[in-house]
């Protein structure tokens, strides 16, 4: 395989650039126009071409892409330029982007230039910002020179960066980047635009309907009225209140008391955002005063990137995208999230359509946290219950209420489930309390919950050792003994402790940079930099990132061993998606699910298993 390392330089300007359009709307549109693109084969010297697109795309026709490894820095985009523009698709994908999130962790910067630096390979130039809004035909020879160059060095920055990079880089996860990037730029999945666009017009009816109550209920002539009464925290909160909805609060950095968290990136006022009582949304939307809500808003971007793109719905997706190496929503477009539960949210997913003579299987792995958490603790008598196939939650719900399994009921079983998912990272009763609540509609007194949380903690021993260890790791991770040695923590011997963080089966680490023991409190914390800012952490939030990576690279390695037979155009937390042909589904499905029930070589004795279903639509799986 030849490597080719590439980099294309575009037009750009005010309002026309990556900061306000997603990558597939900027390609796509009409102003896109490429100054150049600079080349390099294998270890030899870097080309700039360029010219008009026919002329750009003699020279990228002129390399046999049938036996080429791209490799540029944030392919997704140059990756697409080549797919969408010159319908190029290499052999394999390579990024160093992706790369470096995976080697450095999310919380070190990504950008070439602070790259080049933090390696120490020379500066990224700055004769970009000379570019801006500039078409070819503006540049004078020696302005294009100097571009050109400027291009140039950035190949050969991205040359030199993956040769550091790559030294020791897990194969897999190299699989895995070029997995994800083809679901963008070779997307199999279509959009239905059909169902999407009856329900637009029945969500703009909604809308109507529901700002139409809220001019009564609030007394005001025009939208404009309710959105200024809407503006006041209080008056807000106390809608809310009277609408039976619990008011986020946060601690203000003012006063250092509690407060309303209403401002537009607090948390719990994003969470109202997406309330699955559409009543809630409208509040929040006129509050804000934004013409959309969420749910059109996205229906609308499907519908254009389906125009844009003859139907075919490329997947971007965030490779390495969370500290635990979880995949997340990427280009304003997050399929992590699509909504499920609500019939009428659901056009969503079910306008998601497989091609022609297709189907759409999608694969969930079940209950992988909990497996994974029990199996890691040495909890082997809970881990029995998942190997003899019984009803889990259950059977800790038959624990809480002391009586026998066929008896517990469908909310006791809810009872159980939020417990098993949520108690075993240390949830303390007070939370507990609230996500019985809000999880499972079962309201219960802090006496109770302080039981159940009990209850769970005598059951799952071998789970709080581990959170002790985990503690005692961070000591060590935070002030390294010199005589020291890295260690296994856990059982299986999957997890090694060391001075740069927890390494993990596949080669990569669990980081917390800049790991220190505060004691500036009544109670001491460790706390590590994040891009967020200091985050406080102590041994159950160890175990739930290293249960939640493990839990990644078992779907990770699933997905390479479905990629031999069927090619993964999806995924989404536990599961895998894929477009198979119609006359084949049902050995397709097998297939799948045999390889998501079988366990990685290095977790011997988990016991996975996975379910399946297919249909015309994602949403009918």
């Amino acid at each position: 395989m030849n490597l080719i390392t590439l980099d294309f330089e575009t037009f750009y300007d005010v309002g026309f650039s990556l900061s306000n359009l997603t990558t597939e709307e900027y390609i796509r549109d009409e102003r896109f126009q490429i100054i150049g693109v600079g080349i390099k084969i294998n270890d030899g010297s870097t080309k700039w071409h360029s010219g008009s697109r026919e002329e750009i795309c003699k020279v990228l026709k002129g390399i046999d892409w049938d036996q080429s490894v791209l490799l540029c820095h944030n392919t997704l985009f140059d990756g697409a330029i080549l797919s969408m523009v010159f319908n190029i698709h290499p052999a394999i994908y390579f990024d160093t982007l992706s790369m470096a999130r995976a080697v450095n962790g999310v919380d070190v910067g990504g950008s070439l230039a602070f790259l080049a630096q933090y390696y120490e390979l020379g500066e990224k130039g700055h004769e970009v910002i000379d570019a801006k809004g500039k078409r070819l035909e503006d540049f004078q020879d020696h302005e294009l020179r100097r571009y050109g160059m400027y291009c140039k060095n950035d190949v050969e920055l991205t040359y030199n960066l993956y040769n550091i990079l790559s030294k020791n880089f897990p194969q897999k996860e190299l699989e895995l980047i070029d997995l994800t990037i083809r679901m963008y730029t070779q997307p199999l999945l279509e959009v239905d635009d059909g169902l999407l666009q009856v329900r637009l017009e029945e969500i703009r009816t909604e809308k109507q309907e529901l700002l139409s109550g809220l001019m009564t209920r609030l007394e005001c002539e025009d939208e404009e009225c309710v959105r200024k009464k809407l503006a006041s925290n209080k008056q807000f909160a106390e809608l809310l209140e009277e609408l039976g909805v619990t008011v986020p609060m946060k601690i203000s950095p003012t006063t250092g008391k509690d407060t309303y968290a209403l401002a537009k990136g607090d948390t719990g006022f994003l969470e109202l955002c997406e309330h699955e009582d559409p009543f809630i949304q409208e509040l929040c939307r006129v509050r804000l005063g934004t013409k959309s809500t969420i749910e059109e808003s996205r229906i609308e971007r499907f519908l254009a990137i389906g125009a844009r793109n003859k139907g075919k719905l490329p997947i971007p997706l965030k490779y390495y995208g969370a500290h635990t190496g979880r995949w997340a929503g990427s280009d304003k477009v997050n399929f992590q999230n699509l909504p499920s539960r609500d019939v009428k949210k659901k056009a969503l997913k079910n306008g998601v359509i497989a091609p022609m003579g297709s189907k759409v299987i999608n694969c969930d792995s079940s209950q992988i946290e909990a497996r994974v958490l029990v199996w890691l603790a040495g909890q082997n008598d809970v881990m029995q219950w998942y190997k003899e196939g019984r009803d889990v939650y259950s059977e800790f719900a038959s624990k809480v209420y002391n009586k026998p399994v066929a008896d517990i009921t469908k909310q006791e079983r809810a009872v159980g489930k939020t417990c098993i998912l949520g108690l075993g990272y240390g949830t303390g009763a007070t939370k507990l309390q609230l996500t019985l609540k809000l999880m499972a509609g079962v309201d219960i007194d802090e006496e109770e919950s302080k039981r159940l949380v009990g209850v769970y903690r005598e059951l799952n021993d071998k789970v709080i050792e581990l959170w002790r260890d985990c503690e005692n790791a961070l000591h060590d991770i935070a002030s390294w003994p010199e005589i020291k040695q890295p260690y296994y923590i856990g059982h299986h011997q999957c997890l090694l402790v060391t001075p740069d963080g927890i390494k993990l089966p596949n080669g990569l680490y669990i980081k917390y940079p800049k790991l220190r023991l505060d004691a500036s409190e009544s109670r001491t914390k460790f706390m590590y930099k994040s891009r967020r800012g200091e985050i406080s952490i102590w041994g159950g939030s160890v175990v739930e990132n290293v249960v939640q990576a493990l839990a990644r690279i078992i779907v990770g390695e699933q997905m390479l061993e479905v990629n031999k037979k069927y090619r993964p155009v999806l995924t989404v937390h536990d599961a895998v998606v894929c477009v198979v042909p119609e006359q084949e589904v049902e050995s397709a499905q097998e297939y799948i699910m045999n390889v998501m029930s079988t366990p990685p070589n290095w977790a011997t004795g988990l016991p996975v298993t996975c379910e399946a279903d297919y249909g015309d639509s994602y949403g009918d799986c």
